[in-house]
């Protein structure tokens, strides 16, 4: 049984509460996605999870490259094809509005 098979996801597979979000969620979720988490990424979900907590909804991907020291090139290594919304479901927090 997985830590995920109790949890609630939309159709496209963000955790609908943010609230039951935890690292043990992190590492099921990116494993669900083919994403190995390193340090690197959780300089990107602590900051995402502490966007959410102030503002109410996932970074952009400008917010994040802004106000981390993770590049674009980087980002986009560590969750590749769509880094705005990988990094957000990883994160445990609904789908970032005006991401590619």
């Amino acid at each position: 049984m997985s830590v995920l098979d109790n949890l609630k996801f939309d159709a496209d597979g963000y955790l609908e509460d943010p609230k039951a979000w935890n690292k043990e969620v992190a590492e099921a979720i990116a494993k669900r996605e083919g994403v190995t988490l390193t340090e690197r990424s959780w300089v990107v979900i602590n900051y995402a999870r502490k966007e959410y907590e102030t503002k109410g909804e996932a970074p952009t991907l400008r917010a994040i490259t802004k106000n981390t020291d993770v590049d674009t090139k980087e980002l986009y290594s560590l969750f590749p094809g769509g880094p705005g919304k990988l990094a957000a479901k990883v994160s445990g927090l609904h789908k970032p509005t005006g991401c590619i």
